[in-house]
């Protein structure tokens, strides 16, 4: 699908959050991008495949560049496609994709590993990354421990992470993609996403280039319009 077939979803100055659907009919499903950010080794991509395949990988391989998977959800009777994109954590994996991992997001998942405070203490340099890319203020985020099922290895206290959390006004989430009992912890981080994305209005306008969306953003706010 070309990006041309996106729609915007929320305000212009939010200028990454698109979505798919061109004439919002009943039979086709809203196409929302949420990707994967953190340090490697932290399980990014067995979070991914665990809400969308349903298992653990036992020996995932590291990602290079990104890895892409997706799944069909139902809410409220509308069908929701969530496009997961989960990055490679080494910069020298990721230097090439950075722009292009970051456009037309919706959501981001920040995922660090509980039993690695060098993981945790990265989570605000890539908050930063996030804004550095325009990743717009109405872009849902939360942030996600992994690897709880290794309770005698922990290194971040729950009580640490929800400090930060707090100070960011994100959701905090804990969580184990290894644990066959966790799959509904897992499968509720990325669908408190979906309904956060689902509730929010589609706008009826084409995707217009970086220049003309900025043009008309500013025109929107001189003139006082509501970009709810």
């Amino acid at each position: 699908m070309s990006e041309e077939e996106f729609d915007t979803v929320f305000g212009l100055t939010d200028s990454v959050e698109l979505s798919s659907q061109h004439d919002y009919g009943p039979t086709r499903a809203r196409i929302f991008k949420i990707i994967v950010i953190g340090d490697s080794n932290v399980g990014k991509t067995c979070l991914t495949y665990r809400f969308c395949g349903g298992a653990f990988l036992t020996n995932p391989e590291a990602t290079i560049g990104v890895d892409f998977r997706e799944r069909t959800v139902e809410l409220d009777g509308e069908s929701i496609k969530l496009q997961i994109w989960d990055t490679a954590g080494q910069e020298r994996f990721r230097k090439s994709m950075v722009e292009h991992y970051y456009r037309s997001v919706h959501a981001v998942i920040f995922v660090y590993d509980v039993t690695s405070l060098p993981s945790f203490e990265s989570i605000p340099e890539w908050i930063e990354e996030c804004s550095r890319h325009l990743v717009g203020p109405l872009v849902p985020r939360v942030i996600v421990g992994n690897k709880c099922d290794l309770r005698e290895q922990r290194e971040v206290p729950a009580s640490s992470a929800q400090l930060l959390a707090d100070s960011y006004n994100y959701p905090l989430f804990e969580t184990s993609a290894k644990e066959p009992s966790e799959k509904e912890h897992v499968d509720a981080i990325f669908l408190t996403l979906a309904y956060r994305l689902k509730s929010h209005k589609p706008l009826r306008l084409k995707q217009l280039s970086e220049s003309g969306a900025r043009q008309l953003s500013q025109r929107e706010q001189e003139e006082g319009l509501c970009q709810c």
